[in-house]
């Protein structure tokens, strides 16, 4: 069975995918750097300790080109799962993050290409954030891409995109591997050059490679800490902190959410692919859910009065919709995603609940962006 190299693989899909390769029966090895915004105060989270002692783990980073060589000894395939993912924080850390993910991932490909290493195979975590808006349609125009919201609209409570051609309405479509890109912040834009890196080098290498682009992943394990995490730990830690709800925009917002074993199972699909090609597939549940819904949602799971607070703000960087087409997946990647919405919200509350209560450290997050103009207060609906 191949040596897998999961860089990342002390975070939450990293160590999920580590327990499932080891069920599996691949040879696994961990390089991770144990990041404090991930796992805590603590050297032994939860997340690490869940594979402690199983496989082998070194403590590095991949910025650094001696634990890359270290953790690629007879290495067969590489899953690149480490980068930093705050698509808001990547608007004012802008360097942490091309250090990271773009330049993380050339020392990786610089010593494929330098003939140093045993790789094969590349996979690499992607994202949704790579489209951007995503796809749309006009009435008059067909499928089209809009450019970003404008303040003076979204000042007025107008959060939908227009039509780029004619300014008119639109409707959201779902976004396949052939749409546009267009990301809408620096977290985005570094996925996109990854992308584009790992393909390059593996084409003209004769490895092949697979961006597998991720939507929202969720559930049991994920950072309840983290205030750049998804909303679904960020609101439940308000609620379990008696903290108010701030939805932003107008609460219609929808974003398309993965279960984390659902997200595991496309990594295992990724690697039983046997062909020398290039591939993008995209990895969600293929529909779009209101971060209202959410909100109430959780709400209702918890037995909380919490208030949801419908405030019209917004933050630069966002965008309106997206919802994953999963043709190319299904057929190609041969995924579907088994674990419905209602049945992962249901798991992932029932794991909160039976966590300790986490200090809220979200306002702090908006704090940051606010210091450097990212958030935008709005004024009350009329």
């Amino acid at each position: 069975m191949n040596k897998v190299l999961i860089t990342g693989g002390a975070g939450f899909i990293g160590s999920n995918l580590v327990i499932k390769l080891l069920e599996i029966g691949y040879q696994v090895v961990v390089l991770d750097n144990l990041l404090k915004q991930i796992h805590g105060d603590t050297s032994e989270s939860p997340l690490y300790l869940s594979i402690k002692g199983k496989v082998e783990f070194i403590k590095g980073s991949i910025t650094n080109e001696d634990d890359w060589i270290q953790a690629l000894k007879n290495v067969d395939i590489v899953v690149h799962l480490a980068a930093l993912t705050g698509t808001g924080q990547s608007m004012y850390e802008i360097n942490q993050y091309i250090e990271t993910n773009i330049l993380g991932t050339s020392k990786l490909l610089h010593l494929i290409t330098e003939g140093r290493t045993s790789v094969k195979k590349i996979i690499l975590a992607s994202s949704r954030a790579i489209y951007g808006e995503g796809k749309y349609e006009c009435i008059d125009h067909g499928s089209v891409y809009p450019v970003e919201r404008k303040d003076k609209d979204m000042l007025d409570w107008d959060f939908e995109p227009k039509c780029p051609f004619c300014s008119k309405e639109l409707r959201v479509l779902a976004t396949d591997e052939e749409s546009e890109i267009r990301p809408t912040s620096i977290y985005g834009i570094t996925k996109q050059v990854q992308e584009q890196m790992i393909s390059i080098c593996g084409q003209s290498l004769n490895i092949p490679t697979i961006a597998l682009r991720f939507q929202n992943v969720y559930g049991p394990g994920q950072s309840l800490s983290n205030p750049y995490t998804g909303i679904l730990s960020i609101f439940s830690t308000q609620i379990f902190n008696k903290n108010n709800i701030n939805i932003f925009e107008d609460g219609k917002e929808s974003r398309d959410f993965i279960y984390i074993d659902d997200a595991v199972n496309s990594i295992v699909c990724a690697l039983n692919i046997e062909d020398e090609k290039q591939h993008c597939f995209n990895v969600g549940s293929g529909e779009g859910v209101s971060v209202l819904e959410v909100a109430k949602s959780l709400i209702n799971l918890y037995k909380s009065n919490v208030h949801i607070d419908i405030s019209g703000d917004y933050r630069l960087g966002d965008i309106r919709h997206n919802y994953a087409d999963l043709n190319k997946s299904i057929a190609l990647l041969k995924f579907n995603p088994k674990i419905s919405f209602s049945e992962g919200l249901s798991r992932f509350s029932k794991w909160v609940i039976s966590q300790e209560v986490s200090n809220d450290n979200y306002q702090k997050s908006i704090d940051e962006m606010n210091a450097f103009g990212l958030y935008k207060k709005n004024k009350v609906r009329k």
